[in-house]
């Protein structure tokens, strides 16, 4: 998925330079909606155990609607930690997906990215966010906000940036572009390419994070074993010295009970 991520990515970036030809809702710039609504969409996981990977990424959000009325945003969830926490502040929660299976494809997401795009469609929000965790190492995971609609130009290269592994590579490619020539309308296919890419990325959220959740997840056990093993080690010494200490009371009770009766 991340070598269609960037190729798609690098495609919608050389079409960016058009934008100005395009009438799309997707795009900024072309967004007409009868209130200043915000969407966010929270990934976190249906189980504990692993460490601070769900406590950071609610943080990062409660951090960032902040200062919002909670009539001027609605929240989709996906876990159910991030729905217990959205519910318990009193957040509307729209739409729960606590069923995501762990080796999620592109094809167990449709209903969220659907619900997600039409509404965004329907002129319902102006802006729509993910909240997600973006896996860097088996050691390090990092909590992000993103907004994916409306998309802007700039974000398309910062995207595109992140993605890929060669930001050199990145920059070759966004210099050295290619020019397309759009058989039918323009909008349309813009349009229809904006929305499959909208929903890779979605795709790539949710993958990123049950990656980040699942490293998590094993550094806590790890860490968990090694302090059970050192509780371990701590008790049976423990034991040991008592034991010892109550051999060596009976030894001189014993010796004393000889020497009196001697």
């Amino acid at each position: 998925s991340r070598l269609y991520a960037n190729y798609s990515w690098d495609l919608l970036t050389s079409l960016s330079e058009r934008l100005d030809e395009v009438n799309s809702p997707f795009f900024a710039g072309n967004v007409k909606t009868e209130e200043e609504k915000t969407l966010f969409v929270l990934i976190t996981s249906n189980g504990g155990l692993c460490g601070a990977y769900n406590s950071q990424i609610i943080k990062k959000l409660i951090s960032s609607i902040k200062g919002i009325d909670n009539k001027n945003y609605d929240v989709i969830t996906v876990g159910k930690k991030g729905d217990n926490a959205m519910r318990r502040i009193g957040s509307n929660v729209v739409a729960s997906f606590l069923e995501i299976p762990d080796n999620s494809a592109l094809s167990d997401l449709m209903p969220l990215s659907k619900m997600i795009i039409d509404e965004y469609k329907k002129a319902k929000y102006s802006k729509v966010y993910i909240a997600y965790t973006d896996f860097v190492s088996a050691l390090t995971q990092k909590a992000h906000v993103k907004q994916i609609l409306p998309i802007k130009k700039e974000d398309i290269k910062e995207l595109v940036e992140e993605i890929k592994e060669g930001k050199e590579v990145v920059k070759e490619k966004i210099i050295n572009k290619v020019p397309y020539i759009f058989e039918g309308d323009m909008n349309t296919i813009v349009e229809s390419l904006a929305e499959k890419l909208v929903r890779m990325q979605i795709y790539h959220m949710i993958l990123e994070s049950s990656a980040s959740e699942q490293s998590s997840r094993m550094m806590a056990m790890k860490n968990a074993s090694e302090a059970a093993g050192e509780m371990i080690d701590d008790l049976t010494l423990a034991l040991n010295k008592a034991r010892q200490a109550g051999i060596t009371q009976e030894i001189s009770e014993i010796s004393a009970g000889m020497a009196s009766v001697s």
